[in-house]
């Protein structure tokens, strides 16, 4: 496929099947060209966006997007939403620490590897909402700075002693309770290339804190149509400034890649990880397991942006209007 480009997007995205087409060239955006950038682990990028507007377009956490454009970084999001998953899973206890029960955190020490980390973020708000927790009564341990220097962290966020993380204190019983892989105790020190390969191969036998999450990830879903992302699409206001209709070329063009994806799923003609959870997610959230558009995601993009205000990770309630371009 040839486009004729007058622009050309530096673009920092992951791997997906939904977006594969886009990266090889298959699919494009009318008249523009895409120069992709690969960063590992993708997220450093996040930082390197938020912090230098490195790139001219990047797939970003929305928990770090949301507070980013709070606190005036300028940059939009589109509606497209490329990894999604629910979150009353990963969350794990030791079984020596007395907790039984979610509202049992209280009192308790807990590991997440930011504040900020979308993962937390989806997470404790699960547990005010659904549970009942008083997420200021845990004492929030975590072992990585910040994406957005601005953030203005709460009192009961701790950071853990100079030389220590998260998974050896786990280990040791210097916390109670953890987040698994990347967003707690699965890696070791700020994201990094094989930044997960020193993590103890000894620890404790940890326990799942909410019990047939699977259940309640369905009963959750099924009562709110809460749908977490992820990751979401952001670029630099100015590019969107200088040419606004190019907001809707590109989401037309994500869109129709993740549409040709879809169609192989449903016929059984793609394979693999991504495509295994996919269709299991469908099960759960109808034929479109990876929906875009405003509308759509409605339900969560609010959800996002209340548990991150009552998370205290931005100082004021905003629409989903105001921080995604409504396509």
């Amino acid at each position: 496929m040839t486009i004729d480009t007058d622009l050309s997007l530096k673009t920092c995205l992951r791997n997906y099947p939904h977006t594969q087409a886009l990266k090889t060239g298959a699919r494009g955006v009318p008249g523009v060209r895409l120069e992709f950038v690969d960063v590992k682990p993708h997220i450093a990028a996040f930082r390197r966006m938020v912090r230098d507007l490195e790139f001219d377009m990047a797939e970003l956490a929305p928990t770090t997007y949301i507070i980013a454009r709070t606190y005036g970084v300028p940059i939009i999001a589109l509606p497209v939403f490329f990894s999604r998953r629910f979150h009353h899973a990963g969350l794990v206890v030791r079984p020596d620490a007395g907790i039984i029960e979610p509202r049992d955190l209280e009192g308790k020490k807990v590991g997440v590897r930011a504040y900020s980390v979308t993962t937390g973020v989806w997470t404790r708000g699960i547990l005010r909402e659904e549970y009942g927790v008083d997420l200021d009564k845990v004492t929030w341990m975590v072992d990585d700075e910040e994406h957005v220097e601005a953030l203005k962290l709460p009192e009961n966020v701790v950071h853990v002693p100079e030389g220590k993380s998260l998974a050896g204190m786990i280990a040791t019983g210097e916390i109670d309770a953890g987040f698994l892989g990347n967003a707690g105790i699965g890696r070791q020190g700020s994201p990094k290339e094989n930044w997960n390969e020193n993590v103890p191969l000894e620890l404790p036998e940890l326990r799942e804190l909410i019990p047939d999450a699977e259940a309640a990830e369905r009963s959750y879903y099924e009562r709110t149509g809460i749908y977490p992302m992820h990751s979401t699409l952001v670029l630099k206001e100015d590019v969107l400034t200088a040419r606004p209709a190019l907001a809707r070329d590109i989401f037309n063009a994500f869109a129709a890649a993740k549409d040709a994806y879809l169609a192989e799923l449903r016929a059984g003609t793609t394979a693999g990880k991504d495509a295994d959870k996919h269709r299991a997610m469908a099960e759960i959230v109808g034929k479109d397991p990876i929906p875009y558009g405003l509308e759509a995601n409605r339900a969560s993009i609010e959800a996002l942006i209340r548990y991150a205000h009552g998370q205290k990770l931005i100082p004021r309630m905003v629409s989903a209007q105001e921080i995604f371009v409504d396509l």
